[in-house]
């Protein structure tokens, strides 16, 4: 990335967030309580942290003899994690769905990084959402909806079209964002939803609009949500995405996968 695009992605005004249609001061002008207020603390963008010495890498025989890309699950802390669960490196991705950086790792390093870590067993990747507004919300609570046999599909098919759905709140019209705002907090995640294409989309990867609905209404999803952000912002000291941790620490200078790579201290592959 060059100096300029790296200084930008620190750069809180280089954000989708501010294309889309606040109009009032986060969430409470959105009309979001509770467990959803959680997820509207103001955010700065800083750097992330450590690298991984190259002794303590060294695949086991057991972990090269299957496709670890296939084995996900649902970690304690609420992420979803690919891979072998006693890889030597482990790499957590704190992400936003309405972050462009994150988009483009998703699009540019993910796949790098299944082809040559994950699926070997020498790395596991865990997506921790860090939730910034009531679109990435939707956008969380449904992929999050898949499970695990498709949450990776649907993350990436929400990242890859990112562009497209975002697109379509920036371009409502003052009816149009007031006739949302005037929803509660539920109903607005479910318009969110219909009118970004998100549950038509999730739709495709096993989430019927029934379930959909549910769990875009689903509270102790949220306050999950809400929980994995403390805990981010107190442990990590994480203000902005893409955050990446190696094995628990924050890896300090990492926005890409051209400045993460090396600090997985695999040699390049």
């Amino acid at each position: 990335m060059a100096d300029d695009d790296a200084e930008a992605a620190l750069n809180p005004g280089s954000d989708l967030a501010d294309a889309l249609p606040w109009r009032g001061p986060g969430l409470m002008r959105f009309g979001f309580t509770t467990s959803w207020l959680l997820l509207a603390a103001a955010m700065t963008w800083p750097a992330a942290a450590a690298s991984v010495s190259a002794a303590a890498v060294a695949p086991a025989k057991a972990a090269a003899q299957r496709d670890w890309s296939k084995a996900v699950a649902v970690t304690p802390e609420g992420g979803f994690r690919m891979g072998n669960p006693a890889a030597p490196v482990k790499l957590v991705e704190y992400s936003s769905y309405t972050c462009p950086h994150c988009a483009h790792f998703v699009q540019e390093g993910v796949p790098q990084l299944i082809a040559k870590y994950v699926r070997s067993g020498r790395v596991s990747f865990e997506l921790r959402n860090f939730v910034r507004d009531p679109y990435d919300l939707s956008a969380a609570l449904l992929s999050r909806c898949a499970g695990p046999r498709n949450f990776f599909p649907l993350m990436h098919n929400i990242f890859a079209t990112q562009d497209q759905w975002t697109g379509r709140f920036a371009a409502l019209s003052a009816s149009e964002y007031d006739a949302l705002t005037a929803l509660g907090p539920t109903q607005k995640l479910i318009r969110i939803a219909a009118i970004g294409g998100l549950d038509a989309m999730a739709a495709r990867f096993g989430v019927p609009p029934a379930r959909a609905k549910a769990c875009l209404s689903d509270e102790k999803a949220a306050a999950r949500l809400a929980e994995m952000r403390r805990v981010a912002t107190s442990q990590h000291d994480l203000q902005g995405t893409p955050t990446f941790l190696i094995n628990g620490k924050k890896a300090e200078g990492a926005h890409d996968w051209a400045t993460l790579e090396p600090l997985l201290g695999l040699g390049g592959g």
